[in-house]
């Protein structure tokens, strides 16, 4: 990849630097009764519900209880949040190592569509394999949508981290996992480089 011109990155969580399988979550909740679960929530779309989840915009109570509803089930919080956390995998060390290579070259920064049961979960995930490590401090800041207030894929949720850390979209580049974020951040003029798993970054020589 040519990148003379590029002095920042943005990463990608799940995908990238975290392993992800959806499907664990959707069977999970599939076994639980939650039979159109595809329908609200996949790598490529999320329902309202899960929108306003991801943005901050309802607690977890109200998620639960909205779920709840939606699907048609007598489900625990805590069934619920297993079955959520299903998808989530372990961080692969020699990614966390470029990442922290890079870090010294670049300003990294972190873009996350996540949410409060999620980001609890990876980072106790993270802390147990690297407890000398904080996550966080890896970049220069972490941009999680549920605290950040703005999620992938759109275009403005872009505009909006490069105002906030003074960047230049010209010379910053996103990796990501999902097309349609690739697709918004191509509109916010930001370099792109689609990762698509067992691909990793590492193969992006950087």
């Amino acid at each position: 990849m040519a990148q003379h011109n590029i002095k920042n990155i943005i990463f990608d969580l799940g995908g990238i630097l975290l392993t992800i399988d959806y499907q664990k979550t959707e069977d999970a909740f599939v076994a639980l009764g939650v039979q159109n679960f595809k329908a609200l929530y996949a790598q490529h779309h999320a329902s309202h519900l899960f929108e306003q989840l991801e943005i901050g915009a309802i607690s977890n109570e109200a998620f639960f209880d909205a779920l709840r509803t939606t699907a048609n089930v007598h489900l625990s919080n805590e069934q619920i949040t297993t079955a959520w956390n299903a998808m989530l995998g372990q961080f692969p060390a020699d990614r966390i190592a470029a990442l922290q290579a890079l870090s010294k070259h670049y300003r990294i920064f972190l873009y996350s569509n996540t949410n409060a049961i999620h980001h609890a979960a990876f980072m106790q995930i993270f802390e147990t394999q690297f407890p000398e490590i904080s996550f966080d401090n890896i970049f220069e800041k972490a941009y999680y949508s549920h605290t950040f207030g703005y999620r992938k894929p759109y275009a403005s949720s872009y505009t909006q981290l490069l105002a906030d850390a003074g960047l230049a979209a010209n010379e910053t580049l996103f990796i990501d996992d999902t097309f349609v974020n690739i697709e918004g951040a191509k509109a916010a003029g930001l370099l792109t480089a689609h990762v698509v798993p067992p691909s990793t970054f590492l193969s992006l020589g950087l």
